[in-house]
């Protein structure tokens, strides 16, 4: 049988190639399975984990992301750190790039891999000190800061799943996935996170006298909403992805930013993303979550496959 005309099948290949050449623009990565071949075992959690499940899609943990930092700057501490301690104005995007990294490395890297990039953001934080406003210290290895920071990136992780993933993702999985993502919380310095739904709630609502809108969370929220996105042709996913973290965000934190989506573009949002995230998913064949299942796949015995963290 003749091979197919090379037209016939070039224009997907290239679209996918296209898709997956933005993303790792947008925050980095190299899709190379030799790196894979390298990785000794299936890391903290494993390929029956929720984690892996929650932070397999790259559309909800991109929008996810954004409303993590949403939520992170209403607090003085986080704020603090990245007013005094990073190129805000400059460099959010870059910013978004070495979370999805951590993500990824901590979520789908071997043991030795995740506990690396974990000793990086510890010794990084032992440097990030100074004052508030107000004159009271901060540190960003301080276990408080450590645990806030925690819960507002990962609650926003599993809503943004629930809603553009799997919305009947089973109660005892969303307990699950917070039990899991604590060891890595733990592992930076947090003290007692909280495992579960109900822990994750009541701590948001015990936290909330605490947080603050003020000028400097303006400038840094003004900051993240100008990035340039990685090339014009990503220009309207980045608005999507940007108006769907507004969305996601709880009511409170919402109306504390000043945020208003009306019922129009708030529907025309939700439906544009389901729609990306579609699109990303054909795109993305070899992505973190594929590599590392592959791995998982290989690794047949004990001796190499490492036992899930029970949390």
């Amino acid at each position: 049988m003749p091979a197919s005309p090379p037209l016939l099948v070039r224009p997907p290949l290239l679209v996918r190639q296209a898709v997956v050449g933005q993303i790792r623009k947008l925050v980095g990565g190299t899709g190379d399975d030799s790196i894979e071949r390298n990785r000794a075992d299936t890391g903290l959690f494993g390929p029956d984990s929720a984690c892996w499940k929650v932070h397999g899609d790259f559309t909800s943990m991109m929008v996810g992301g954004i409303a993590a930092l949403f939520l992170q700057m209403l607090h003085p501490g986080p704020l603090a750190g990245v007013w005094d301690h990073s190129n805000f104005r400059r460099d959010m995007r870059g910013r978004l790039g070495r979370t999805a990294r951590f993500i990824a490395g901590t979520t789908y890297g071997d043991r030795a891999e995740a506990q690396g990039y974990i000793d990086r953001v510890r010794h990084i934080h032992a440097g990030v000190t100074g004052a508030l406003p107000d004159g009271r210290p901060y540190a960003a290895d301080d276990p408080e800061l450590l645990t806030y920071v925690h819960v507002a990136e990962v609650s926003a992780f599993l809503a943004a799943y629930l809603r553009y993933v799997d919305p009947d993702f089973p109660d005892a999985e969303q307990d699950r996935y917070y039990g899991e993502v604590a060891e890595v919380a733990r592992r930076l310095g947090a003290i007692d996170p909280p495992t579960t739904r109900e822990g994750i709630a009541a701590y948001l609502e015990a936290v909330r006298p605490h947080l603050r809108y003020d000028q400097r969370t303006r400038a840094v929220a003004a900051a993240l909403l100008s990035q340039p996105p990685p090339s014009p042709a990503a220009a309207p996913a980045m608005t999507l992805a940007f108006d769907a973290a507004k969305d996601l965000l709880p009511d409170w934190a919402a109306r504390m930013h000043g945020f208003r989506l009306s019922p129009v573009r708030r529907a025309t949002t939700r439906a544009g993303v389901r729609t990306l995230g579609a699109g990303m998913r054909w795109a993305l064949t070899n992505s973190a979550e594929a590599r590392a299942r592959r791995r998982a796949a290989e690794l047949t015995g004990p001796a190499r496959a490492a036992a899930p963290v029970q949390a």
